[in-house]
């Protein structure tokens, strides 16, 4: 796991290179660009440093902009998701379960989350976008994780109340919300992530 910091000059740069592929609506060299940035830096630094600004520079006021925000969020989110990822192989008991809430359509920090567990040999299973509340009910009693993840990225699908309620239903599964659509309060047992290495430190403690 990289633990130096990334100087400014590598951040520069490194923004300069993944607009210039996303201005080309080059998602692949977007992808690929994300996984050697990951292999120099590490992701958390990635993801903070350079791709968190970027996404919020691309404000998708013109066709032109919306198609290169779809190519940059793409690119990221497949470069993210090869990051590391070997062989497949169940979620083992007391492990790390993330899910984009109900309705919630948009879970790319999630992706960051799951390839920097990776990075430090930690599995987990990412379920997607707009996981409905029951289903996720449903495979934390399969899957039984230690840790549950779950992003919401606008006010209208950060529902505290079903996250309370999720975090009381099940008392052995430390419940995480992440994404800024949580700004509603958060009541025990649930709590709020609110960085990428913050996530990934309380993800990858064991349980107790």
């Amino acid at each position: 796991m990289v633990t130096e910091s990334m100087p400014a000059e590598a951040v520069e740069t490194a923004r300069k290179r993944l607009l210039l592929a996303a201005e080309d609506l080059d998602g692949n060299r977007v992808a690929a660009l994300v996984g050697e940035l990951a292999e120099q830096w590490g992701v958390p630094a990635l993801w903070e440093r350079v791709c968190v600004p970027l996404l919020a520079a691309l404000r998708g006021h013109t066709a032109t902009e919306v198609a290169v925000e779809h190519a940059f969020s793409e690119g990221v989110r497949s470069g993210l998701d090869v990051f590391r990822r070997g062989p497949g192989r169940a979620l083992p008991p007391g492990g790390v379960l993330l899910a984009g809430a109900e309705q919630e359509a948009h879970c790319l920090g999630l992706h960051a989350l799951a390839a920097a567990l990776r990075e430090r040999d930690r599995g987990c299973l990412l379920l997607g976008p707009a996981l409905p509340w029951t289903a996720l009910a449903s495979a934390a009693r399969r899957v039984r994780p230690h840790t549950a993840v779950v992003w919401s990225q606008t006010p209208l699908t950060g529902r505290a109340y079903r996250m309370v309620r999720f975090a009381r239903d099940f008392p052995g599964v430390r419940v995480y919300a992440a994404g800024p659509g949580w700004i509603e309060p958060l009541a025990g047992p649930a709590e709020r992530l609110g960085t990428l290495p913050g996530a990934v430190a309380a993800c990858a403690t064991p349980a107790a």
